[in-house]
């Protein structure tokens, strides 16, 4: 009997420590699981404030293509608007050389008619010189290619070699930008 109850006893030893290492495992899966949830916690916080700062950032970009669109469409129209001033300001100042021209027509006297002309062609010149255009090239300069276009060449005593000898078709510029070449002959 006496073995009997050591046989017992250990069983129930064994038992017990058997117990307590499944109360340890289960202990220890516990506190794993316990673990991989917080960690789950964790990551789905991320997860929604990561995907928070993505919608923000979307909103952001949409909005700034938007106002980008509207600042083409905007600068579309004001260049149009500025054409169209710039247009009919310059038609506005040429008008009254071309109400000139229809009186210059009604003159029977050759005289008055050249008369008006010049008129004309002075009150053009007035309006030109208001818009900073001037003329380029004259006889004696010398022949310079970004102003002016050799479409002769000849020998011409006394000028110098690549002078303007005689401008064919004015040029004119405003400021630094040549509008029209000055069509000319040139001396060799």
């Amino acid at each position: 009997m006496a073995k009997k109850k050591e046989q017992n006893t250990e069983e129930t030893e064994i038992q017990v420590e058997k117990n307590d290492q499944e109360a340890q495992e289960q202990a220890s899966e516990e506190s794993t699981l316990r673990d991989a949830e917080v960690r789950i916690a964790e990551l789905e916080k991320a997860l929604a404030e990561s995907t928070a700062k993505q919608a923000e950032t979307e909103d952001r970009l949409l909005r700034i293509l938007a106002e980008y669109d509207n600042f083409k469409k905007r600068s579309a129209r004001e260049k149009e608007e500025i054409h169209f001033l710039a247009k009919s300001d310059l038609i506005g100042k040429l008008l009254p050389v071309f109400d000139n021209f229809e009186r210059a027509q009604n003159f029977s006297n050759a005289e008055d008619y050249a008369a008006g002309v010049d008129m004309i062609i002075a009150q053009f010149f007035q309006i030109l010189e208001s818009l900073d255009v001037r003329s380029i090239a004259k006889e004696g300069d010398a022949f310079d290619p970004n102003f002016h276009e050799a479409v002769l060449r000849e020998e011409k005593e006394g000028a110098e070699e690549n002078t303007v000898t005689e401008v064919l078709q004015k040029g004119y510029a405003v400021g630094d930008k040549v509008i029209r070449h000055a069509m000319v002959k040139v001396s060799m």
